[in-house]
């Protein structure tokens, strides 16, 4: 019974195959598993009369060191130096298999676009500069996304991407590259409306790297934090901003007009040592939006104005071995001042080690610890809050994880 479906895949594999090799083609399969034990000692849950208490937990979670993914790119000559280009980028959940990035398919990328000794233009949903060019330069690559800035406030840890976005990123010059970005709303009758803009450049000498971004969204709730399967037009894409909280850090500004960040950062590589530093300002403006939702949900503290935030990150990675290394960051936000509000201010402290079983695999543990203080973005006392966390139920919270990634 099998065979007459064998015959037909096998005859499209050949002619495939075949096509690629006469158009000078590649087509890649790519993809990473990421997944680990964690150990929580405090962490939100549900009292069951409307509030909340606090836990400890135990549980297993992916795309930690290295977000999961699940994807083909390839590349066509078109002759003359130009080429054609896509990608395709799924994220999953390797414990329950399920879509990552609110349900969506292709969450991650999904874009084509064209190419040549210039640089290339493409087009669909891609990264912004932040996570570009400041992403790479800032503690979580070494420690896992426990290390991220506090909430991704400023989404240099890529937990949001840009849609119906067009994008040119050069080709690196004598050490310089550079991109911007422009994604379209849609909207009929106001071109800036959900719009999003987005630039970034960095300069790399010998042992020495530097970068900065910046990014301007329009109507956040909707173009950025909600732009995937399971966004909402009326709810709050943060989370919510009582009982139990996804993002007590900023979700209760997600009525916001415009979220606008920049940042610089830069490392410095001696032998084995490689540290840096890395400074973002994040700005939640106008806040009291009726495009951003109900109200009620976006904005039920009833919010006005606008409102800062600054993230201080330095970061070192020491190599004992070629195949051994050990990771350190320590990252700090304050900010959330507005109103008759006052602020928040959070201390996270990530280490890691490291163990490369080979140049695709490898094993690791992490540990995190954070502090917090102040007033957070729910107008109630702040709550440790680490990425890929359930936040904890009061102001300190510890992490402990072991986990394996595996690149293919």
């Amino acid at each position: 019974m099998a065979i007459p479906v064998v015959k037909p895949l096998l005859t499209i594999a050949a002619l495939i195959s075949s096509g690629v090799a006469a158009a000078q083609s590649s087509v890649t399969l790519y993809g990473v598993i990421d997944y680990g034990l964690n150990y929580v000692n405090n962490a939100q849950m549900s009292n069951g009369s409307g509030g909340r208490a606090g836990g400890r937990q135990w549980n297993m979670t992916s795309s930690i060191m290295k977000g999961d993914r699940f994807g083909l790119k390839g590349v066509e000559d078109l002759g003359g130096g130009y080429r054609a280009l896509f990608v395709l980028e799924n994220g999953f959940d390797v414990g329950t298999g399920k879509f990552q990035q609110g349900g969506t398919f292709f969450g991650r990328q999904a874009y084509m676009g064209l190419g040549n000794n210039l640089g290339t233009l493409t087009l669909g949903r891609q990264y912004d500069e932040m996570v570009d060019y400041l992403g790479p330069l800032q503690g979580s690559p070494g420690v896992g996304a426990h290390g991220d800035h506090i909430g991704d406030i400023d989404n240099t840890g890529n937990d949001w991407r840009v849609n119906n976005s067009v994008k040119f990123a050069s080709q690196k010059y004598r050490g310089v590259q550079f991109s911007v970005l422009y994604g379209f709303g849609g909207l009929a009758g106001n071109f800036a409306t959900n719009s999003v803009k987005s630039a970034g450049a960095s300069y790399e000498f010998d042992r020495f790297k530097i970068a900065a971004a910046y990014l301007n969204v329009n109507n956040p709730n909707q173009s950025f934090w909600g732009n995937n399967q399971s966004s909402s037009t009326a709810a709050n894409n943060l989370g919510p901003v009582t009982g139990v909280t996804s993002n007590p850090v900023i979700a209760g500004f997600a009525s916001a007009r415009i979220l606008e960040t920049w940042g610089l950062a830069a490392t410095y590589t001696v032998g084995s040592l490689l540290v840096g530093a890395q400074y973002t300002n994040t700005k939640f403006k106008d806040l009291n939006n009726p495009n951003s939702g109900d109200l009620a949900l976006t904005n039920p503290l009833g919010y006005t104005g606008s409102t800062p935030f600054d993230n201080y990150n330095v970061f070192g990675t020491y190599y004992l071995t070629p195949f051994l290394s050990l990771n350190l960051s320590y990252d700090h936000l304050n900010g959330g001042h507005l109103d008759n509000k006052g602020s928040a201010r959070y201390d996270l402290v990530n280490a890691a080690v490291q163990y490369f079983l080979s140049k695709r695999t490898n094993v690791y543990v992490v540990a995190s610890a954070e502090k917090a203080s102040g007033t957070d973005s729910t107008g109630k006392p702040a709550v440790a809050a680490m990425e890929a966390v359930t936040p904890s139920n009061s102001n300190r919270q510890l992490v402990f994880r072991v986990g394996m990634s595996h690149t293919f």
